[in-house]
């Protein structure tokens, strides 16, 4: 079973993409391809990888990456700390499923 991470890319516009993906590195090649990429990625190149961390399942993933959307850019952009918000999520859901 592969585990999934969570990525963030900075767009040529500025703005920031997160995923999930089990192998971000072929990911992010299907996104710059454009053919296999997420239809909010096209145009905005170039596409540049500024943060990934391995969550686990998909399910955890998923949820994760639903999180992370919602942190304010600020948040999303101070790669030093992003992992240990993530960290802090990943124990609240945690929590939440006991």
């Amino acid at each position: 079973m592969s585990s999934w991470s969570v990525y963030l890319l900075r767009c040529g516009d500025g703005s920031i993409y997160t995923g999930i993906a089990t192998d971000v590195s072929r990911r992010v090649a299907q996104h710059k391809d454009g053919e296999k990429g997420a239809k909010y990625l096209r145009g905005r190149g170039p596409l540049n990888l500024v943060f990934q961390q391995e969550i686990g399942d998909r399910s955890l993933a998923s949820k994760i990456e639903h999180q992370v959307k919602q942190f304010p850019k600020a948040y999303k952009e101070d790669f030093d700390r992003l992992p240990d918000r993530i960290e802090e999520l990943l124990r609240q859901i945690s929590v939440q499923s006991d």
